[in-house]
């Protein structure tokens, strides 16, 4: 941008316009400094674009596809620009829109079921729309409160992210809207706007449909007003969810997002979607959630159900990998449920880890962390359930994980197999013709088996437990001590002289000023390169090229500090 200096600036190209007694829309938005001179509020500019007819044209840009046959800057640059004039937030352009009932319906006219909702359109038409929230929140709300099919309109199109983003501003689920505007929101939370979206799950089968339904309801549990809270955590929409989830006719897609919306409920923290993020709580030792009791035991109504789904009966599908093959795979529904329970352990209710005792759930989850050795995501979540149960308050949780599942026992069995075996009948096979290679989980276990000796210390039934097999004293003084001494990555060199290693710093300003070179290196270094005529003067050129075609390699070294 150029600033304009009295005397020296030339007149404005949108001026110059303006300065023509028949000018047209399109030559307006056609010029390119028509977005700064909004922003830097050119009165002539700005009572222009203010009045209705000019706004009525602006927003048709935005909701109106453009004719095949249009040019180009009628079917991109136009909504483009048309879009941005809005989203300068100039304060008399979003007045004349948002107070103006025929403006306002064919700005919503976007949302009727025979236009075609491409999703460039889509993204103008929700940038208007929450600007118009943000800014003018309360005669906006006012016309959605009057027009409340919009809500509806919106949940039907809840498959465009764009449109999802409008509706989870419009509910209250963001952080800033409700607190700030209390009462013109308040009228949500009479509405039926939950049972409309979870019901999504079963009116569509698109995945894209599932996945923008469960980030909107986790949204409601992170940032939505109290009576949308007291809905969304009641054990009959819990019901409702799981009963969508659990149907047969239905996609996959639809108990995994169920299952993303209920570990919201259980611990709204968790922003991310995936496993990486429980890893994140296990490695920080992250404290235990604290849930709704009435929303846990709607989870446990259905949870015998949701675990037969962890026994897959049929093999017929055969997935090939680089190692072998799996059959059949684990399946992201499966990785999901294990997901959703190593989250219910961390909630600390004794119903749930009855149940989860009685329905062996915990036993059927640890043999699937061997069946599919190279399934890092599920190692995450095993882990995480076996830390979980270790650290219970409940005894017969310990108890169960030592004695019942005999985990112990099963971590001195895959040291001692660590290749992956051939023949069997587990889901994961190495290839044939190959050699068999490592499982992939002796990390996990590695960590586990440290966990363990870390909590014998303070618990006399670990410790008894641990004291009482041989192979694991034998194992833990051959293999486990010198592994650890091994990966204790605080005593790697990793290039750095070791006199440099305990030496301790106060700040970046002493690393500055104190560094340590390795003069000796860098004198044979400089010696080398002197002895091989690099630095030699212009009459010696010859020998010079001589030397750099040496196969030699000449160097300096200057230690790293990290």
């Amino acid at each position: 941008m150029f600033w304009r200096m009295a005397g020296l600036s030339t007149a404005s190209p949108v001026e110059t316009i303006l300065d023509r007694d028949n000018f047209t829309m399109e030559e307006l938005l056609d010029e390119d400094e028509i977005i700064q001179e909004c922003k830097a509020l050119n009165s002539r500019l700005i009572n222009f674009l203010s009045g209705k007819a000019q706004v009525e044209q602006l927003v048709r840009y935005i909701v109106e596809e453009a004719p095949e046959d249009a040019e180009k800057k009628r079917t991109f640059k136009f909504p483009f620009i048309a879009c941005e004039i809005f989203t300068c937030e100039v304060d008399s352009i979003l007045k004349t829109l948002v107070e103006d009932e025929e403006l306002m319906s064919l700005l919503f006219s976007f949302l009727d079921p025979n236009n075609s909702h491409g999703n460039l359109l889509a993204g103008y038409f929700s940038k208007v729309v929450v600007c118009l929230l943000l800014r003018k929140t309360g005669p906006f709300m006012q016309y959605v409160q009057a027009h409340q099919e919009i809500v509806k309109k919106l949940v039907e199109l809840i498959g465009i992210t764009s449109i999802m983003e409008v509706l989870i501003r419009l509910i209250g689920a963001d952080e800033h809207m409700y607190a700030n505007h209390v009462d013109a929101m308040q009228w949500i939370e009479e509405t039926d706007v939950l049972e409309m979206i979870v019901d999504k799950f079963s009116s569509s089968d698109s995945p894209e449909v599932h996945t923008n339904t469960a980030e909107t309801l986790c949204a409601i549990t992170r940032f939505a007003p109290a009576g949308l809270s007291a809905k969304i955590c009641s054990p009959s929409f819990i019901g409702r969810l799981f009963c969508h989830a659990l149907e047969d006719s239905r996609p996959k897609s639809v108990l995994v997002n169920s299952l993303s919306i209920c570990i919201s409920l259980l611990d709204p923290s968790r922003i991310s979607f995936g496993a990486y993020h429980s890893y994140n709580r296990q490695m920080t030792n992250g404290s235990a959630v604290t849930a709704n009791p009435e929303t846990v035991e709607g989870m446990l109504e259905s949870l015998g159900d949701l675990l037969k789904l962890l026994d897959v009966s049929s093999a017929e599908n055969l997935l090939p990998t680089t190692y072998g093959k799996l059959q059949p795979p684990l399946g992201k529904h499966r990785l999901k449920i294990v997901e959703f329970i190593s989250v219910l352990l961390t909630v600390g209710s004794e119903a749930a880890e009855k149940k989860l005792i009685d329905f062996g759930a915990v036993q059927r989850i640890i043999n699937l962390f061997f069946e599919y050795p190279y399934n890092n995501f599920l190692h995450h979540h095993v882990e995480t359930i076996i830390i979980s149960c270790l650290e219970s308050k409940s005894s017969s949780l310990r108890e169960h994980i030592l004695r019942d599942c005999d985990f112990v026992g099963k971590i001195i069995q895959a040291e001692k197999n660590f290749t992956l075996e051939a023949g069997t009948d587990k889901p994961t096979s190495p290839a044939e013709g190959k050699s068999p290679p490592r499982i992939g989980s002796i990390g996990h276990l590695t960590r586990i088996s440290n966990k363990l000796i870390q909590l014998g210390n303070n618990n006399s039934v670990i410790q008894e437990h641990l004291q009482g097999i041989s192979e694991w004293t034998d194992w833990y003084m051959s293999v486990l001590s010198n592994r650890n001494a091994v990966e204790n990555v605080s005593q790697w060199a990793c290039g750095r002289p070791t006199a440099l290693h305990d030496r301790n710093r106060d700040s970046d300003e002493d690393d500055f000023q104190d560094r340590d070179y390795d003069v000796a290196a860098l004198a044979n270094n400089l010696s080398q390169a002197f002895r091989y005529g690099i630095y030699n003067n212009d009459d010696d050129m010859e020998e010079v090229h001589g030397s750099l075609e040496r196969d030699d390699e000449v160097y300096f070294y200057f230690p790293i500090k990290w």
